[in-house]
């Protein structure tokens, strides 16, 4: 009777055992998964990288002038030309810039930091019109170069008082919702509670919020 006993009591023990360790192994399994989930979270939403949310059509009439002086600046010499740029903007976010943390306790992912509007890509078209050389300065292909350039940042300079930047600032809660979606298509959250676009003023671009920041971080 004592070792039928014994033989019942080692078989408890066993199957507590194994039980006890297979609870750890699924627990520690658990959090890598999850770990793994939020760092490939994490990196998606970065390798969006840049998201356009506003295109503008540029025409502008830009004159380039360039002197040149000789024989101790007694001669100078002028070439110019008029330009015709037609150039379209994008603007929108950098998606490398937000600030993203992961609660993997509760699944969560938070949005601390979203990046201010900007000038993604110009593409500039120049056409050129009245081209005047003087005696010595004529237009080489490095100055071609240099006046493409000079337009781009022409109309680079344009952009600001065109209200793009404005009109992308008001696009940025229609991408926050799209890093939303793709957050909750894996089961987790998004929590942008704290978010602000750092205006001169700190005007918080989302009315309402869905769930409040966590006290604590990772």
């Amino acid at each position: 009777m004592n070792d039928l006993t014994e033989i019942l009591l080692g078989f408890l023990l066993g199957g507590l055992g194994m039980y006890w360790l297979f609870t750890i192994w699924r627990s520690r399994k658990s959090r890598e998964v999850t770990h793994s989930q939020s760092v490939v979270l994490l990196e998606k939403i970065r390798n969006v990288c840049k998201l356009v949310t506003v295109e503008g059509e540029f025409a502008e009439i830009y004159q380039y002038e360039n002197v040149k002086e000789r024989f101790l600046k007694l001669i100078s010499s002028k070439k110019k030309a008029l330009l015709v740029i037609n150039a379209r903007v994008q603007v929108g976010f950098d998606l490398k810039k937000i600030r993203l943390q992961a609660d993997e306790g509760s699944k969560k992912i938070i949005m601390k930091e979203f990046p201010q509007p900007e000038v993604l890509s110009i593409e500039p078209d120049v056409k050129y019109y009245d081209i005047k050389e003087g005696l010595f300065n004529w237009f080489k292909t490095d100055d071609l170069s240099a006046v493409h350039q000079e337009a781009r940042e022409h109309i680079l300079s344009k952009v600001p008082e065109s209200g793009l930047l404005d009109n992308a600032r008001k696009e940025a809660l229609d991408a926050v919702l799209m890093i939303e979606s793709m957050v909750q298509a894996i089961g987790w959250k998004l929590d942008y509670s704290a978010l602000e676009l750092s205006e001169a003023k700190q005007q918080k671009i989302l009315p309402k919020t869905r769930e409040k920041q966590p006290s604590s971080e990772l």
